[in-house]
């Protein structure tokens, strides 16, 4: 016969990896402090000076190195010489260009967005001090 007075208690506490991903989960609603909100700023705008340019001048050429594999197809598949040769001759421009046309719009971005990248880093490294 039980007691009435007997009761039985069972606890059960998360472990290590689900708090990890209750923390996670909880702090991806929290609003934002200004010092995260300007690292995120900083993340965006380092991304567009370094990826941008990067996306386009590979682009370019990629495309040029296509248009040049079409003018060979031409000429070694479909023995259409003069117009795999013309193809070809339009593509070496893109070619050429990419790496040139990375360098220009890399050192833009870099004028663009280098004053703002200074300030809101030196200001994140004077906040930590």
């Amino acid at each position: 016969m039980e007691n009435k007075n007997d009761f039985e208690f069972k606890y059960k506490a998360p472990t290590a990896n689900e708090r990890k991903e209750i923390e996670s989960i909880r702090n991806s609603y929290l609003p934002k402090t200004k010092e995260e909100q300007d690292l995120e700023t900083l993340r965006k705008l380092d991304w567009k000076v370094q990826n941008i340019p990067m996306l386009l001048g590979l682009t370019v050429g990629i495309v040029g190195i296509l248009i040049f594999g079409l003018g060979l197809a031409m000429i070694l598949e479909w023995k259409l010489l003069v117009w795999g040769i013309v193809i070809d001759v339009i593509s070496l421009p893109p070619i050429a260009a990419a790496y040139p046309l990375y360098k220009v719009y890399s050192k833009k971005m870099k004028d663009k967005y280098g004053k703002q990248i200074i300030e809101l880093s030196d200001k994140l490294l004077n906040d930590q001090e």
